[in-house]
């Protein structure tokens, strides 16, 4: 998409609006951790299942992985 797009887009958007001068002066670039390869013994019922929904899974498995451990972190 063209940054002309992008602009014509974002004018005829209702909920978008004008960004007020100085919003990004005190924004700081935070990158995300890297993800650490592991082997990792899985139920086959559990590896099916997830490959069934197709590209991706790993990615999937590791995001309902980690919303248990914050729901864990909240309890606690």
């Amino acid at each position: 998409m063209s940054d002309e797009e992008v602009e014509r887009r974002a004018a005829a958007d209702p909920d978008a609006g004008i960004i007020p001068s100085g919003f990004w002066d005190n924004a700081k670039v935070i990158l995300p951790e890297t993800r650490q390869q592991i082997t990792l013994r899985l139920d086959p019922e559990v590896i099916r299942w997830f490959r069934r929904s197709g590209k991706g899974y790993q990615s999937r498995m590791g995001a309902v992985l980690k919303s248990y451990v914050e729901a864990k972190r909240k309890r606690t």
